[in-house]
């Protein structure tokens, strides 16, 4: 019988997760649990890049994660969950990766050159940041995924993994793998302000939101910019809050919202409504789910120490492996 394939992804635990989250990632990891071998992780340690000043909270956000993670419908017994720290074998295996990864890779990455150019409040002259691609390149081929799930926009993260891989390789033979990114479909889902969902922009719906705090947030969406008065014809194609309806509502309702709305039939503020209350009985079942694991967090503990051990196993044999090859003696 031929093996799964196994796939490897991880987040930054920095805040509550929200929709762009869910969208973006988290229904795509639900689905791939059919088919793949599954490895999540929560990357406590590339948390520390850009928020190394205040670590007081990480340790929250590493359960709350976990805890979202759970009630989206990801599941222990499909994957493998872990937390980066907890396996100490990934920064040996950073330490030994950097040693070969030439400086001029990482100053290409586009991400570290946006992020530079963009984020001001924060120093991020640090060897941690500029070598945050060696890291993750060790995270990946650790345990030898074959496929890293990704957006476009990702891609190059990926690239760098497969040639760090491809260089260690060279130098002392055939190690590791090459991962591919799996490129994964994202619907447009933008917050409360038309910007990318953040929760540096104050603009997220959090999957932990309470519905009365849903209902506030969609509120103050920002709906068709030119559309100034309620008798004024909208344009549901530049809508944000359309483009959630297609997402939460029904199919019966997404024409009628469009229809109407097209005519001045229907305002903002009911469109919000009735577009608020299909999201929040959307997300009932994430709520739900979440209290029960938020009134058993021992269980969620347990569920991550297990993963932990497993990991630890696999990325344990792949250091031997990697010493064997380096001729550094156990």
């Amino acid at each position: 019988m031929n093996r799964k394939k196994r796939i490897l992804s991880g987040m930054r635990p920095t805040g509550p997760l929200h929709l762009g989250n869910l969208h973006g990632a988290l229904a795509n990891w639900v689905e791939m649990q059919k088919e793949y071998e599954c490895f999540f992780f929560i990357a406590d340690w590339h948390a520390l890049t850009s928020d190394y000043e205040d670590t007081s909270l990480i340790s929250k956000y590493v359960q709350n994660m976990m805890i979202d993670w759970l009630s989206v419908g990801l599941s222990p017994d499909k994957s493998t969950f872990f937390v980066q720290s907890h396996i100490k074998e990934h920064a040996e295996l950073f330490l030994i990766l950097s040693m070969i990864t030439p400086v001029p890779w990482l100053e290409r990455n586009p991400t570290y050159k946006e992020q530079i150019a963009q984020i001001s409040d924060k120093d991020l002259s640090t060897l941690g940041f500029l070598g945050y691609p060696v890291l993750q390149a060790a995270d990946i081929i650790m345990y030898k995924a074959d496929g890293v799930p990704v957006g476009v926009d990702q891609v190059p993260h990926v690239e760098i993994t497969r040639e760090i891989a491809r260089r260690f390789n060279h130098f002392y033979g055939k190690v590791f793998s090459e991962p591919k990114a799996i490129l994964t479909k994202t619907p447009k889902i933008l917050g409360a302000d038309r910007r990318k969902m953040s929760k540096s922009y104050n603009n997220a719906i959090y999957l932990s939101d309470k519905p009365d705090i849903i209902a506030s947030r969609v509120a103050g969406m920002i709906t068709d910019p030119q559309r100034a008065r309620k008798t004024d014809a909208g344009n549901p194609d530049i809508c944000n809050v359309f483009e959630f309806h297609k997402l939460y509502s029904n199919s019966e309702t997404v024409n009628r919202v469009n229809n109407e709305c097209r005519s001045a039939q229907i305002g903002c503020v009911e469109c919000k409504k009735i577009m608020a209350q299909n999201l929040i009985k959307a997300l009932e079942p994430i709520r739900d789910k979440r209290k029960y694991y938020e009134a058993r967090p021992e269980l969620v503990d347990e569920i991550i120490a297990d993963g932990c051990d497993k990991a630890r196993n696999i990325a344990q044999q792949t250091m031997k492996e990697v010493r064997s090859a380096i001729k550094l003696r156990d």
